[in-house]
């Protein structure tokens, strides 16, 4: 007979002092205090700004082509156009994908998971009896919530390396229910 050790998929879990996790200062319908995980993409700018950049962006290129165009060169006006038009695509895209979120939420005894990723909104709602987090492919994939009712996979916007320490402390949470103090988590 032979035994073989394996380590368990997110056996090197960082130590952090950061934390995902806040206690909701106001309790949800039933009244009941609850955890929250706001997972949010990183973006220096936002959807305003970059409508302000773009403008000034315009406003520059048509200056430019006006000036080359009273000069005789009718061409830089069609292209400054063409320019304009496809950064203004790639700007869209950006802003469209910029208020991507995932947020966790255990109140009671459910986890409901919203996932926020361009117009799609999804919402999951999960029984933590029987809740399980781990890895959903190994080291720095993304965190599985699997149970009863389904399974979902979160952390696309937390960095890979810190993946572990969010599904340690989701898992602390669940053992411990919103009801307690949550000082560890802030």
């Amino acid at each position: 007979m032979s035994v073989t050790a394996v380590p368990a998929p997110w056996a090197h879990a960082p130590r952090t002092t950061s934390s995902f996790g806040r206690r909701l200062l106001n309790p949800g319908p039933g009244g009941r205090p609850a955890l929250q995980w706001p997972l949010r993409r990183n973006c220096s700018i936002t959807p305003r700004q970059l409508g302000a950049v773009y403008l000034s962006l315009c406003t520059v290129s048509l200056l430019v082509s006006a000036f080359f165009m009273a000069q005789g060169a009718p061409y830089v006006a069609a292209f400054a156009g063409a320019e304009l038009v496809a950064v203004g695509i790639a700007m869209l895209v950006f802003a469209r994908h910029a208020g991507d979120h995932e947020t966790l939420t255990l109140e009671g005894r459910s986890l409901h998971v919203e996932q926020s990723l361009g117009t799609r909104v999804q919402h999951t709602r999960l029984d933590t009896e029987w809740l399980a987090v781990e890895p959903a492919a190994g080291q720095g994939s993304l965190v599985q919530l699997r149970g009863r009712d389904g399974s979902v996979r979160v952390g696309r916007f937390v960095r890979p390396e810190l993946r572990a320490a969010l599904a340690q402390e989701i898992r602390l949470a669940l053992r411990r229910g919103p009801e307690n103090d949550y000082q560890t988590l802030k």
